[in-house]
């Protein structure tokens, strides 16, 4: 039943879709007969059932109205066999939407009684919205849809009523229609005078380029980098030189030139030609000698040896490039590389020992720097030559040591 119900209003409300003339007016009386459904909340346990009503209006405005209605139903509980009339009784205000047209939607709130099988009556507020539809000035099809609230055993019922049905007004103020005024006549035309003949428009003289071209620095050393800067105006084409070519009438770009170099900036344009110039000076870097160790008397190499061992260390290789360059950059220099030690362990063994620490030394500089083996040679001399007393700890770390003692140039 409810299903059927909802079709006949929904299939009823798009039938309003069709073409008419007419409009909601200004202080008339209305009726409405209506005919729908009504659906009670769950928590009632009631059928839905045909709803049977009227409806009587009155326009204050197109858009504001009010309407007194009254409605009948008869349903029966969805749980036992008993039976109930329902009244609903009250007043609505309504709100009419575009008022002047044929199709008009409205919305709707108002307050009613509710009574079922003569009980005592229930206030219930309801709100919901509407169609009417004019086929003539006095005569509409009008469909409508309220959401039903009110109080019921300290719970709050929500029941919905939908209803179809007609509406049919009765006097009121049709809209003024004002009459369209016949437009007037036509001015005749007046002769236009004739049009003087312009000459040509003179072609402006072209503009003569103009043109700037910058570097900074203006002086470097060669290597360094220089900023060359340019800019031009009515021109189209602008040529850098010497070795840059053609480019863009405005820009900036890097440069390491070689030599002093003078820059040329050629910009051409309809106007003609311009040229600017600029220069930049480049100096040679200085050459800082790197100073060569002179180890033409005797000089104690800050070199260190695991005991008992004669392996040199990654960590001394740059000490020993001291002697390398020296001998390198000395070629008449020779000399010995002298091995010594504390007085820790016996002679023999000591002068075993730094003999092999003096090779070791001896061997590296040749291998590595190319020096002919004949200027060094390698003298072990164990604890023989203190330089400090082996008494103390420090002393000791003083006498284990490697010497170079080279003549320079045959001095």
């Amino acid at each position: 039943m409810r299903k059927r119900l909802a079709l006949v209003v929904v299939g009823s409300i798009a039938a309003l879709a069709t073409a008419a003339s007419a409009g909601n007016k200004e202080g008339a009386f209305s009726l409405s007969p209506v005919i729908g459904g009504y659906t009670y909340d769950g928590v009632q346990h009631r059928d839905t059932t045909p709803v049977f009503g009227a409806r009587l209006g009155y326009n204050f405005t197109k858009a504001f109205g009010v309407e007194g209605l009254f409605d009948y139903a008869h349903t029966e509980s969805t749980r036992t066999a008993q039976k109930f009339d329902m009244y609903r009784y009250g007043g609505e205000l309504l709100y009419h939407f575009f008022p002047d047209n044929n199709l008009v939607p409205y919305v709707a709130a108002g307050y009613a009684g509710l009574n079922f099988n003569d009980n005592k009556p229930q206030g219930a507020f309801d709100y919901g919205a509407g169609l009417k539809y004019f086929l003539t000035d006095n005569f509409a099809l009008r469909g409508d849809v309220r959401h039903i609230l009110y109080n019921f055993e300290s719970k709050t019922i929500n029941n919905v009523e939908y209803t179809v049905g007609a509406y049919i007004p009765f006097g009121g103020t049709a809209p003024v229609v004002k009459a369209v005024e016949a437009p007037a006549p036509a001015p005749a035309p007046t002769p236009e005078p004739p049009k003087a003949v312009e000459p040509p428009p003179v072609a402006p003289a072209p503009v003569a380029p103009t043109s700037s071209l910058s570097v900074a620095p203006t002086a470097i050393t060669k290597g360094e980098p220089a900023t060359l800067s340019w800019t031009s105006q009515n021109a189209t084409a602008c040529d850098i030189q010497p070795g840059i070519g053609a480019v863009q009438p405005q820009g900036s770009m890097s440069i390491t030139p070689a030599d002093n170099t003078d820059y040329t900036l050629t910009c051409t344009g309809a106007g003609g030609s311009v040229t600017s110039a600029a220069k930049v000076a480049v100096t040679a870097p200085v050459v800082v000698a790197k100073p060569v160790a002179k180890l033409c008397s005797p000089t104690t190499l800050g070199i260190q040896f695991d005991t008992a061992k004669s392996d040199i260390k990654p960590k001394y290789h740059d000490e020993l490039k001291k002697v390398g360059d020296f001998l390198t950059e000395n070629p008449g220099a020779k000399g010995v590389i002298e091995g010594h030690t504390d007085n820790v362990g016996s002679q023999k063994m000591n002068m075993d020992l730094s003999q092999r620490r003096a090779e070791s030394v001896r061997s590296y500089i040749i291998k590595n720097f190319g020096i002919a083996p004949e200027r060094i040679s390698a003298k072990g001399y164990g604890p023989t030559k203190p330089v400090a007393s082996n008494k103390t700890a420090a002393g000791k770390q003083k006498n284990r040591r490697i010497d170079a003692n080279f003549t320079c140039d045959g001095k």
